[in-house]
């Protein structure tokens, strides 16, 4: 079998090659980067004979046609801009893929891959990817779910990668059209502006309380149409205590916003006034604690009695697990994990299907566990149904 990792050098999916490479039984796998030499560093670095490189352009789509059909599995770790675009190369080839993120035209496509026989799973990260399998295991506990609210915490530096950046700002620009379906609830969408809808939560130890906030996320997509009787679906997050108050007064200065923008000659929307500035900025860059808090919460019926589910996700501090590399794993371990269960056939269905509705939870999380991402489960009684 044969694995290609778009973007596999990258600063998130560099975790997801040395997974694979650690754990995988992929007779072959190909870096396909831009980066030619990051990648070859990378390879260097491992050093597992399994590993080559490639050059890849991300933009070149008949390149993607030609090039995909010769592997099993097609890993894609790149920005999320590009998630729907080789989603329909690998349909269209009729190849098995993930990514870490998911866009809404990207299921449009289901019915093409089942035809096809394959599988594409969007948004297998940290969130989306374990939250959606946290709100499945919950599922296979209650009779019947009603509510799920989702909370994370990701501890990183505010621009580690251009991608990066780009999600941070997108998160709190409130002139995305994104925010106008933030959370379900009661059968429609609900718009919020970012930093509305505050809530302390408990996260595992390096994090601890934070305050999160709404944001647009893949699972409030996703969940109500895989578990037709949720009412409620809601995404709150949060970053570092810094990177918030910053971005917190960016976005009220109006400056994440489209309102253009003149620089001497050139006019130019401010957030992209904003993300010039900060992309090499020092500030940018400096992040004290590595890590990444996940925490669900699900409400539902067991056996005529109201009770709450809720998953709590832990990992090994940076000082173990290599630094930066204590928020970075979290992500990309879960893309590695749902491409080797792809290889071996080891899914629950097929088609173009969001996580919850791919992957045995079971086998998944036992997975997580072997590599240190530990979730925790807990399940109480609240109250008897009337």
């Amino acid at each position: 079998m044969r694995a290609l990792v778009l973007g596999g050098a990258g600063a998130v999916c560099k975790e997801t090659t040395r997974d694979l490479a650690e754990y995988s039984d992929f007779e072959e796998i190909v870096v396909a980067d831009y980066n030619v030499e990051a990648a070859e560093a990378l390879i260097e670095e491992i050093g597992d004979p399994r590993l080559k490189v490639i050059r890849f352009d991300a933009n070149d789509y008949e390149g993607m046609l030609r090039l995909f059909p010769e592997y099993d599995v097609v890993v894609n770790g790149l920005p999320f801009r590009y998630d729907y675009v080789v989603n329909k190369a690998c349909v269209e080839v009729g190849v098995n893929g993930l990514d870490l993120s998911s866009e809404d035209p990207q299921f449009a496509l289901h019915e093409e891959a089942l035809r096809k026989d394959m599988l594409f799973v969007p948004g297998v990260g940290a969130t989306p990817g374990i939250t959606n399998m946290m709100v499945r295991r919950a599922s296979e506990v209650l009779d019947r779910m009603d509510e799920v609210d989702i909370f994370f915490a990701a501890f990183r530096c505010l621009a580690p990668a251009p991608g990066l950046l780009q999600t941070t700002l997108w998160e709190f620009n409130p002139e995305e059209e994104s925010r106008e379906e933030v959370y379900f609830e009661d059968g429609k969408w609900h718009p919020t502006p970012p930093l509305s809808g505050e809530r302390v939560v408990r996260f595992h130890d390096q994090i601890g309380e934070q305050k999160v906030y709404y944001v647009p996320h893949d699972e409030a997509y996703s969940l109500p149409h895989s578990f037709p009787t949720l009412r409620r679906a809601a995404v709150r997050g949060c970053f570092p205590p810094h990177v918030m108050a910053l971005m917190g007064s960016l976005m009220r200065a109006g400056l994440l916003s489209n309102r253009p923008a003149r620089i001497g000659e050139t006019e130019m929307p401010s957030i992209e006034v904003v993300r010039a500035l900060l992309a090499d900025a020092p500030f940018s860059k400096e992040n004290p604690v590595w890590a990444y808090g996940l925490v669900v919460e699900v409400v539902g019926e067991r056996a005529g009695r109201r009770v709450k589910c809720t998953y709590r996700s832990k990992h090994p501090p940076q000082e173990e697990w290599g630094g930066e590399s204590a928020y970075f794993k979290n992500v990309g371990i879960p893309l590695s994990i749902g491409a080797q269960l792809i290889a071996h056939g080891e899914t629950t269905g097929k088609g173009v299907l969001p996580p919850e509705r791919a992957f045995p939870t079971g086998r998944f999380f036992a997975e997580l566990a072997r590599r240190g991402i530990v979730v925790e489960e807990e399940v109480v009684e609240v109250g008897e149904l009337a």
